[in-house]
Formats: structure tokens, sequence, C-alpha cells
């Protein structure tokens, strides 16, 4: 086992799983990470390919693998849960703060060989390795709980754990962009119940990512200003769409939000990425983001499906305008009633939304704490 001591006091040990993926535990303290993996190798998956849509130039991962992972387990079963009498799950120790792992069944892993992605050659543009890394992230070993039920102290943890792993991934050469993401509820995908997230580290700079920095650039060569501080400057200014704030991050439902709930969450000092954070602002960041979840849990009093995503800056690319944010989206309109993605959404991309952005932030602010 080898320790890394990071900030607030957090403690990260390395350890290695039965088959060769790597296992890291997230402390508050010095912990002696002394168990092993007593399952038997399996061997791992093969690498998958990295298609070119010639329609959108944009690259689609093909990972057949994918068909054979664990789908809803029951809670007795669940391969998060800590190792117990009946269960050798994928932590192999008996009880953990906050873990991240390889997954098991990744849409990206290592390449073989030497890498690079192929440059856009219409129709001769060849296949590729389906390279990058994915892990997930246990935010607790609590099987019942919630990212939002989670203690102030136990997020810091989470979030130095994404610190750590921005940066570990950002050194890797074939690394192009790092995303940390959660996907809460069976409405939208969810697997597995125990609150976890995962961390996809791309070989290529995904579409989204792609057009919030063609706009971003174009801000910044016409105002030389960056665009997501002059959004957040709008929104201090009309107010309307705030919803919690404090000394170093504010959160606040974007003026032309996609979904009936979405909340944008970002520092007030604006930072390219997780790793480049300072201390003060990620100690800062627990009560703002329990506040928020638990704003969105109150709108209707049921535990809302949404999909919380950090927007980062590449690793390489476009670091002097973009600027870090936490997106938080749910479709749940109301109870019993979900905005599906349709027609116009999936096809076209094209959002409706049923209700004003200013609507849905007065709704959050409402919501008694």
């Amino acid at each position: 086992m080898t320790s890394t001591p990071l900030s607030s006091g957090i403690i990260r040990s390395d350890r290695q799983m039965s088959d060769g993926r790597g296992i890291r535990y997230y402390d508050s303290a010095e912990v002696i990470r002394s168990a092993i993996d007593q399952r038997p190798d399996e061997g791992q998956p093969g690498i998958g390919e990295l298609r070119l849509d010639l329609l959108t130039g944009d690259w689609v991962a093909m990972a057949a693998h994918r068909q054979t992972r664990v789908f809803l387990p029951p809670k007795e079963l669940c391969p998060l849960c800590p190792t117990k009498p009946g269960l050798l799950s994928e932590i192999a120790d008996t009880s953990y703060q906050v873990v991240v792992f390889d997954n098991k069944s990744p849409s990206l892993t290592a390449p073989s060989t030497s890498w690079a992605l192929p440059l856009n050659d219409g129709i001769d543009t060849p296949l590729t390795q389906a390279a990058g890394k994915c892990e997930v992230i246990c935010f607790t070993d609590d099987h019942e709980t919630s990212f939002r039920a989670l203690s102030l102290d136990q997020i810091r943890i989470v979030m130095e754990a994404w610190r750590d792993r921005t940066r570990a991934l950002s050194a890797v050469d074939y690394i192009a962009q790092i995303f940390p993401f959660e996907n809460r509820g069976e409405e939208v995908g969810v697997t597995l119940n125990h609150p976890h997230g995962q961390i996809y580290a791309y070989s290529y700079i995904t579409p989204r990512t792609l057009k919030m920095l063609e706009s971003a650039t174009l801000h910044k060569a016409k105002h030389n200003r960056i665009l997501l501080d002059d959004i957040i400057a709008r929104e201090v200014k009309d107010e309307v769409r705030i919803i919690a704030k404090n000394e170093h991050w504010i959160a606040y439902v974007p003026f032309a939000a996609r979904y009936p709930f979405e909340i944008h969450v970002a520092p007030l000092s604006g930072v390219a990425d997780l790793a480049e954070l300072s201390d003060a602002q990620a100690d800062a960041f627990p009560s703002i983001a329990k506040e928020v979840l638990t704003r969105l849990d109150g709108v209707f009093g049921i535990d809302m499906a949404y999909i919380a995503a950090w927007h980062q800056a590449p690793v390489r690319e476009g670091r002097d305008v973009l600027r870090l944010h936490w997106q938080i989206c749910s479709i749940r309109r109301a109870p019993g009633k979900l905005k599906y993605l349709a027609g116009s959404e999936s096809a076209m991309g094209a959002f409706i939304m049923d209700m004003k952005p200013e609507q849905s932030a007065a709704q959050l602010r409402e919501v008694k704490i």
C-alpha cells in the first residue's frame, strides 16, 4: 500500500484489485488499507472502438462488452458496498469513506500501443481504439443514503477525490478531457443504486465542450473577457435566478435552462478545472452543494432523479477561456411527470422549455431548509 497526503488532512491509499485494476481509498485520517481482493482474476474486457460520425464530426465509442454489466442488483449483492461475509465486492475492505476504482466494464480504456486520434479524412477516416479511462467513485459505504445526505466533511472528501483524479488523469498523454459526473435515479439510467458517480477521461474533446469552447473563444475575442465571468455577473445583477451563494460559490438557474429543474454551481473566482480550485474554494463547496441538492429534493418532497455533471476545460486546449462549473439537471417536471427528450430535443438538439427559469428558481428558493 502507498499513502499520499492531500489537502484538508485527507489521505489517499493506493491498492490493486485481483484482476490488476487500481483502487484508491480516500480517508480523513491515516487508515491502514491492507485488505486483499479475494476474488479470482476473471480478466478484463478488450478495448472498444471509436468511430467518426461523418454527418456531425462527432466521435462515437462502440463498447459492446458493456451489455453484460451488472444491472440493478439487490442491496445484499451490491458490488459497491464493502466486502462482508457472503459478499466479495469491488471494495475489498470492510468499510471505507470514499473510493475510486477502475471500471470493470469501461467504455474507454488504455490503448495497447502508442495512440493518436485520427484526423477527419471523410469516408477514409479509420476507426481506432476507444482510448481513455473510466473510473467509479463511491461517495460513501452507506448503501441507503445519497450525496445530498452526506455530511459536509464527507462531501469534502469527495471533492478532494475529484481534484486528485483530475490532476492525475491530466498527466496521461492520450487524455484530452476529464468528466466527473453522477447519475441519480433509474429515470436517468442508473444501474446501481449505491451512492456513486463516475469519472470519464476522454481521448477526444466532447461535442458539448467543443460548442462551449467556440462560444467562449468568440466572447473573449470580441469583449476580452471570460464568458462565464460575464454570465455570473448577469446573474448577480438580475438576482431572480440565484438560489444559493456563499463566499466562494454561486448557484443559479441558467438564463436559458433546458430542463424543468437545472442548476449551475460555479466558483465566484473562476478556474479552468477542479485541480485548479484553491483549498478555500474546495472547503466552501460542501455547504452550497448540500443546500442546492436539498432544495432540489424539497421542491416536490421526493428524491429527484438528476444528472450532476462537472464541466471543465480540456487538458490542453481552451484553458484560457473555459471555466469550471457543476451542472445539475432533473427531468422531473411534476410529481409523476417527466420531461421526455422527444422529437425536437433528441433529433434536432433544439430544447423547448414549458416553464421559465425564473419560475423554477423561485420554487427552489421557496423550499424550507
